[in-house]
């Protein structure tokens, strides 16, 4: 019985693994797109620490504030309503309200203003500044149920949910052991009076809100790496889909090819169409052919002409031939001359006594 390794019938690529790693177009597409590696944890952790903090910095200010709200409220309710507050107006009482609602307002912009600058921030760092409206366009697949259906019961939904319920319990057990802590505290808040029971409640919060934050902060640089993982991960490609683009961007490699080949062809019927005109072609008899033209009027120096090796060389010598020019054979300088001088550049100084020793010798036959 024959055994076949069906691998071997498989065109490369096609079905394969995405084993190669992402190229900047398709993470640029990608980009575009609006799919970044990112984390919606990091800047909900970072927002919350900022938060608390500023609470902490700011709960005298804050705290002051709302006391002074609070007296304006009730001192200015008698302005309105005069003797009897039962007078007060509908009208009185709204303006009374949008008074204190304006200033809370005011006393609330230092967390508005922090919380905008860290989400920005945040963001910015993990994906960069590039604007795009592409994640808003609709996409009327996103409303196939089915898709849906198995987004819910996909292994990222399970990944999600798994770490959805270790982060509750992490943050939940970080409040119970703060509280714990603080439990002496707690019991004491009946005894003291209003104003102090208020500061130690407002601090026992900030001081778990801080401690939940900075867990909060941890879980989300780990979420981060992750993502970052997951999203290379996903932007690998096959082999066959890296052949593909750069068919796409850079052309086909066998079209570029055959142009590059049909450049050289015509390199080289403009140069077979200089050797009629060259003083002498210089031979390493079977290897190369240098043709070499001197005008002294026109030139500071010869020029290279023409030059090939094994079969265009073979060929230089027969046009120089046909057309009358002396080949003269001198294997070290055919050699020199072959790689150290391009075509239609001047030979350089070092080799001035070589060829001139040759175009002496040929001028000499010629009668010049």
């Amino acid at each position: 019985m024959l055994q076949y390794n069906l691998q071997y019938f498989a065109k490369d690529g096609e079905g394969g693994e995405k084993t190669e790693e992402p190229t900047a177009k398709k993470l640029d597409d990608a980009r575009k797109k609006g799919q970044v590696a990112k984390s919606k944890e990091l800047p909900s952790a970072i927002m919350l620490l900022g938060l608390f903090l500023t609470i902490k910095i700011y709960m005298g200010v804050l705290g002051e504030g709302l006391m002074k709200n609070f007296n304006m409220f009730f001192n200015k309710i008698p302005d309105y309503a005069g003797q009897n507050v039962s007078q007060i107006t509908s009208v009185a009482f709204a303006d009374i309200i949008s008074n204190v609602m304006l200033q809370i307002v005011i006393l609330s912009i230092p967390f508005f203003l922090v919380s905008f600058v860290l989400a920005f921030i945040s963001n910015v760092a993990q994906v960069k500044w590039k604007a795009t409206a592409e994640p808003l366009k609709p996409k009327f697949n996103k409303l196939n149920p089915i898709s849906g259906f198995k987004k819910i019961f996909s292994k990222r939904s399970l990944f999600e949910l798994v770490k959805a319920v270790a982060k509750i319990g992490l943050l939940a057990y970080i409040a119970y052991s703060t509280l714990k802590d603080k439990a002496g505290v707690i019991k004491l808040l009946y005894e003291i009076p209003l104003n102090s029971a208020l500061t130690v409640i407002g601090e026992i919060i900030v001081d778990v809100g801080i401690k939940m934050s900075v867990l909060y902060l941890v879980l989300g640089f780990v979420d981060f790496a992750y993502e970052k993982y997951k999203f290379k991960d996903e932007m690998k490609m096959t082999k066959q889909e890296v052949k593909d683009e750069y068919k796409n961007t850079e052309g086909d490699p066998q079209i570029k090819g055959k142009i590059r080949q049909r450049m050289r062809e015509a390199s080289q019927r403009r140069m077979m169409q200089s050797v009629p005109e060259a003083d002498v072609v210089i031979t390493n008899p079977t290897h190369y052919a240098v043709a070499i033209k001197y005008d002294a009027d026109t030139q500071r120096a010869p020029v290279v002409v023409a030059k090939g090796a094994d079969y265009l060389a073979q060929r230089i010598k027969e046009t120089a031939r046909e057309n009358k020019v002396e080949i003269v054979e001198n294997k070290p300088l055919a050699r020199m001359l072959y790689n150290n001088v391009e075509l239609d550049q001047e030979i350089p100084p070092e080799l001035y006594q070589a060829v001139a020793e040759v175009l002496a010798f040929v001028y000499n036959l010629k009668h010049k």
